[in-house]
């Protein structure tokens, strides 16, 4: 079974038996996972509605993260 952050977000869902086709699509990354819709979770293979709309809440949620980290920025300078 693959070990990667895909995995451990499927893991807090409660959904782990996707894991290993989330990777042998292409979602082995949540910036990807990001772009989920309806097609991809077909080609996945989820198909329980409830395992659908979780899957999709949790999405929303990792694009809600980005827009509130988008303000946010490092500098590299030491402080004065």
């Amino acid at each position: 079974m693959c070990t990667n952050i895909v995995y451990e977000w499927l893991k807090t869902l409660q959904l782990p038996q996707y894991a290993e086709s989330f990777v042998d699509n292409g979602y082995d990354d949540l910036e990807v996972c990001k772009q989920i819709g309806d097609p991809d979770l077909d080609a996945i293979g989820v198909a329980v509605p409830q395992h659908r709309r979780r899957i999709h809440e949790a999405v929303r949620r990792l694009r809600e993260a980005d827009e509130r980290a988008a303000g946010l920025y490092f500098t590299l300078e030491p402080p004065p």
